[in-house]
């Protein structure tokens, strides 16, 4: 099949980021494409449901339905992971509608944590990880969820979310959400020697690990971590990571295993399938069910061997 067909018969947050980095089309064809997500599509439909007081879902991380006295793990409606997700979209924060809803965000949105405002962020660095890759997306400061972040670094390179219950060993997931804020803080302008040398930390405990394995023993440190998933939210995969260096242009031998381990899921038809879903309620679905084709893993998947490949 015309796996580039296939990709291009979608939403418009799909078919840019496809004239962009799969067919390297020109830049005004990317812009209109790239255009159309604020007002069709996924897109529009999500910033449709931010409340009038910035919110999604009448929260920050969590949303407002969730009663803290009884038993609850993960929902992705509430502000935080909205935000991620339109990032993802690709909706372009000069946009109108992009800059209103970040505004209403930045004047209405606390966390429940300690009602810090949303672009300061809170404690957990996995949480903030993706604040800071929010923030700088649309034009925030996020200086003091770097400083936050940079507080929180752990003796090994890395950061874990439990590391204030004392939890002394680095994340995978929560170091994974930091690098790529600290990242996307450095493309947007952001330049600090403290912050490029806690990045590089954090990839080479990644790296060092070669992205999947422990590194006293070589075993795989967890079989989810080689199955591909599309939203990750603040999940750890590889194809998440390899993302990542990609978008760092820091090519390591240390990647290959996960480089080829991500070919070698490649369907006869040439598309990768979704094998895991992360349980919880949404707002919108981009994705396909697990075990089928998934476009957005697809797109991910043919750009990182681009990059892998053309070196």
């Amino acid at each position: 099949m015309d796996v580039t067909e296939w990709l291009l018969d979608s939403d418009p947050a799909i078919r840019w980021q496809v004239q962009r980095d799969l067919l390297g089309a020109p830049a005004d064809v990317v812009a209109t494409e790239r255009a159309r997500v604020v007002r069709e599509g996924w897109g529009a439909a999500l910033l449709a449901l931010q409340d009038p007081d910035g919110a999604w879902d009448g929260g920050a991380y969590r949303p407002g339905w969730a009663d803290d006295e009884r038993p609850f793990f993960d929902a992705w409606t509430a502000t935080h992971f909205s935000l991620q997700q339109l990032m993802e979209l690709g909706l372009d924060p000069a946009a109108p509608e992009a800059k209103d809803a970040v505004a209403r965000v930045r004047t209405g949105v606390r966390w429940e944590h300690a009602g810090q405002p949303y672009f300061e962020g809170e404690v957990e660095p996995c949480i903030n990880g993706v604040a800071l890759s929010v923030a700088a997306y649309f034009g925030e400061s996020g200086d003091s969820i770097v400083d936050t972040i940079l507080g929180g670094r752990l003796a090994d390179g890395g950061w874990n979310c439990w590391s204030e219950y004392g939890a002394t060993v680095s994340s995978f997931h929560s170091t994974m959400c930091v690098v790529e804020g600290l990242l996307a803080w450095e493309l947007a302008g952001g330049t600090s020697p403290a912050v490029r040398d806690a990045r590089l930390a954090g990839e080479e405990y990644l790296l060092a690990r070669q992205l999947f394995r422990r590194r006293s023993t070589g075993d795989i440190v967890d079989p989810r971590y080689l199955m591909l998933s599309s939203p990750v939210r603040w999940y750890y995969d590889v194809l998440r990571a390899l993302e990542h260096f990609r978008l760092a242009d820091r090519r390591d031998e240390r990647l290959t295993g996960a480089i080829e381990h991500v070919r070698s899921k490649r369907s006869a038809d040439g598309r990768w399938v979704r094998d895991l879903h992360h349980e919880g309620p949404q707002l919108i679905d981009v994705s396909h069910a697990e075990g089928m084709p998934s476009r957005w893993i697809t797109l991910r998947a043919l750009r990182v061997l681009r990059w892998w490949d053309a070196a």
